[in-house]
Formats: C-alpha cells, sequence, structure tokens
C-alpha cells in the first residue's frame, strides 16, 4: 500500500488536531501526582480529550478499554489504566493517546517524572525526548525514511541503552496507522524518499537496559524482559519542503523545542 500524500486541506485538519493534542498532554501531564491512580489519569484525559470537539482514537482501538496508554516504570507500551494501580514518588510513566479532529488523526506520546525522579530516570526521558530530535535532522524532503531510523538508534546507544525493535512508528492520516512502518534502529536499506505532505508518527521507546521485551498475558502491555526502566517519545510530524513540522505540540512548545532540535 502506497504512503498517503496528504492535500493542503487535510493538513490543516491534521495541524488542528496535534495542536489539541499537545494541550491534551500539556494539561495531562500538570495532573500526574503521587497516589493517583492510572484510572484517574485515563478519567482526565478522556474529558480533555472531549471538551476539545475531539474524539479519543485509542478507546476501543482493535479492542484496547481505554483513550490512553498509561505505562509505569518498566512498561514500554500499552499500559491498561487500572483503578488498583497508583503511582508513588519516583516513578516514571509514558501516556500515549490521540485524538480525532474531523476525521483526522494525531498521535503523541510523553514520559514524565511521578514528583521526584533519580538521575538515572531523568536522564533517560531527556535522552529519548533528544533520541526524536536527533530522528528529525532526517525528516526532510528527498531525505530517506531509515536515516530517521538510524539516527535515533545511534543517539540512545551512545548511552548503552537498549532500543525496542519490536514495536515501530507509522504513517498516519485519517486512520491512526497507516504506511509506511518506522523503525528506531539503523536499517539494512536507507529505505523511501520522504516527500513532501507525508505525515508520520515517530516514536522512539528507548530502555535502560536490553532492547528485549516481553507482553504481558491481558495482549496488550509489553514490558521490558530485564524489568528496566523504559521512556516513550512520540510526535505526529509533517514532512515539508524545508525542515520537519512538528504537528502534535502547541504553538508555545514548538518554539521551545526548536531550540532542541537545533542543539542535538
Amino acid at each position: 500500500m502506497p504512503v498517503s500524500i496528504k492535500s493542503a486541506k487535510e493538513i490543516e485538519l491534521m495541524r488542528t488536531a496535534g495542536r489539541i493534542l499537545g494541550r491534551v498532554h500539556e494539561e495531562l501531564a500538570r495532573e500526574i501526582v503521587p497516589g493517583m491512580s492510572t484510572w484517574d489519569i485515563y478519567r482526565i484525559c478522556e474529558q480533555l480529550i472531549r471538551s476539545y470537539g475531539c474524539i479519543p482514537s485509542f478507546l476501543n482501538y482493535e479492542g484496547f478499554p481505554a483513550s490512553v496508554c498509561v505505562s509505569v516504570n518498566d512498561e514500554v507500551v500499552h499500559g491498561i489504566p487500572s483503578k488498583k494501580r497508583l503511582l508513588k514518588e519516583g516513578d516514571i510513566v509514558s501516556l500515549d493517546t490521540g485524538v480525532i479532529y474531523k476525521g483526522y488523526q494525531s498521535d503523541a506520546a510523553r514520559t514524565v517524572g511521578v514528583g521526584t525522579v533519580s538521575k538515572q530516570a531523568s536522564d533517560l526521558i531527556e535522552r529519548t525526548k533528544r533520541c526524536f530530535f536527533a530522528g528529525m535532522q532526517y525528516a526532510k524532503a528527498g531525505m530517506r525514511l531509515f536515516d530517521i531510523s538510524a539516527a535515533i538508534g545511534d543517539y540512545a546507544h551512545r548511552y548503552g541503552y537498549g532500543v525496542v525493535r519490536d514495536l515501530v512508528g507509522h504513517g498516519i492520516g485519517r486512520n491512526m496507522h497507516e504506511p509506511p512502518e518506522i523503525p528506531n534502529i539503523r536499517q539494512r536499506f536507507r529505505g523511501m524518499r520522504l516527500r513532501p505532505g507525508m505525515t508520520l508518527a515517530v516514536e522512539p521507546m528507548v530502555n535502560i537496559g536490553t532492547w528485549r521485551v516481553n507482553w504481558s498475558p491481558n495482549g496488550w502491555t509489553v514490558t521490558t524482559a530485564d524489568g528496566s526502566l523504559s521512556a516513550h517519545y512520540e510526535n505526529t510530524i509533517l514532512i515539508t519542503r524545508g525542515e520537519p513540522e512538528l504537528l502534535s505540540v502547541t504553538e508555545e512548545e514548538a518554539e521551545n523545542l526548536n531550540q532542541m532540535y537545533l542543539a542535538v
């Protein structure tokens, strides 16, 4: 299946969806405190998404039972919210969610600390974010898709981290998952050429220890095979004739992130 090139109208709808999702993440992160349950996070996220006139794209997607994946510590992705799972001081929690605005999707993930976290955890969160921006150096028209992958993996490997191989980024648009798949490590080939109008969800998933993962009996939650911490950072991006545009951030955040993009 070919990679879709979005029209100007489609891009504008995805831009709006992304800005809303950026605000959802910004507001949700402020709510994270020790003692709250992962179900509380789900409830708040659901309310935020609907308050902006959007549909939660994760809810019931392929059977997933919530509007946000809440993954704690060694959980890589797809953590299912629970009233019994309480956050503790020093935990890290990955929040992966998406919205649908007038038929178009945006997808993004952030990892945040609960209260005061260890330097090891803080470094992992920051470096995973920087992995994404290392990849963005190659997210330009005319360049190759897997150059993004190589840059992400190479940055993480500088610190001895394991980069998850079993899960990948993806194209996005009317559907949550569209071609192409976007690995987070160097590939044998450089992949397809990028073209203006492509919209991609790029999402490094980085572990302090091994890259290997296990799938939980619930069929959804993915955990690190060695029990080490994992972080996740994702944005929906637009390939342009110049620098990539981050769609799933607020306008204020975009200005701040531009400095990180230039510094990597």
